[in-house]
């Protein structure tokens, strides 16, 4: 089983407005949300590519009670943790003649939450897959992810830790079985002459197995366990949204990588879903994945073999 971990889920509440008038009274032109948290668009991705998963992460009040149940609706198993204090937050997006985000804060886990979490770590088996997405909020411990991977180290489940900086480096002790940071992670922190492929060399010689480096509208790059480079584009239309790209790269890689055991394969789909998230309003759909797989491949059969 594929499990997912976000620790702050939130609603993505999107306004859009012809104009933004600041201290007036402003009404849409209509409005949109979307479940959101990277482990959570994770899951969905997964999901819209025919794979199942369960969400764990930690929900308080109503607004965890819409998301809890939303996902169920899309047919997404979830095992979330509720919490006794606040609410799962609700971002603002704001589209208008420049776009403006207010994030929530959210929930604060305490440390016996965080036991509740770690006593359903515990149960998770060798075959599994454990997906750990996104930052930690500055109110929590530093080392949440840590304290989580240590949960998995005596195991011989696969790991995909998603996330930056010290919190990656942190990680690739254990051994994950793919890590996703872009160009610019990269070189926050390599520095701002390293190449895509000599970064994610530098990742795997300390302990990542594979290493997709995304590079926005250049695509990606693959430095795979086999000691080989893969390299994928993008598709071709116009940019709406990049929430959740990255988030739908790794759940497609993942499934392609499943499916067939390729790695080009798979990063070809990883590639695929993201470009397809960042082409439409919310994450993307099964068949605009599968259609711009067939963009990147130039081929109609992208089945897997």
């Amino acid at each position: 089983m594929i499990y997912t971990i976000t620790i702050s889920p939130a609603i993505d509440y999107v306004v859009h407005l012809d104009l933004l008038k600041e201290g007036m009274t402003n009404r849409s032109t209509h409005e949109e949300y979307f479940l959101g948290g990277k482990g959570i668009n994770v899951s969905q991705v997964l999901k819209e590519l025919g794979v199942g998963s369960v969400a764990l992460g930690f929900v308080r009040g109503f607004t965890g009670q819409a998301l809890e149940s939303g996902l169920r609706d899309k047919g997404i198993d979830t095992d979330f943790i509720h919490l006794t204090q606040g609410i799962t937050r609700i971002n603002v997006k704001i589209k208008a003649d420049e776009e403006t985000e207010i994030n929530g804060q959210g929930t604060v886990p305490t440390a016996a939450d965080f036991d509740k979490l770690a006593e359903k770590l515990k149960k998770l088996k060798d075959d599994d897959i454990l997906i750990i997405s996104g930052n930690i909020p500055k109110v929590l411990p530093q080392d949440t992810y840590d304290r989580i991977l240590k949960l998995t180290k005596d195991k011989k489940m696969r790991i995909i830790v998603d996330t930056n900086g010290d919190l990656l480096i942190n990680s690739l002790k254990y051994r994950p079985f793919l890590i996703k940071p872009n160009i610019d992670e990269l070189k926050d922190i390599f520095g701002k002459d390293i190449s895509a492929e000599e970064g994610a060399l530098k990742l795997q010689e300390s302990g990542a197995r594979n290493v997709i480096v995304s590079l926005g509208k250049d695509g990606a790059v693959l430095l795979a366990e086999d000691g080989n480079i893969y390299r994928a584009g993008v598709c071709t239309g116009k940019v709406l949204n990049t929430v959740g790209s990255g988030d739908s790269m790794v759940a497609g890689f993942l499934v392609g990588y499943m499916q067939t055991g390729d790695y080009k394969y798979a990063l070809d789909l990883g590639s695929a879903a993201g470009s397809a998230t960042a082409l439409s309003p919310g994450l993307a759909e099964n068949h605009k994945i599968y259609g711009c797989l067939k963009e990147l491949r130039g081929t109609e059969d992208v089945q897997p073999k």
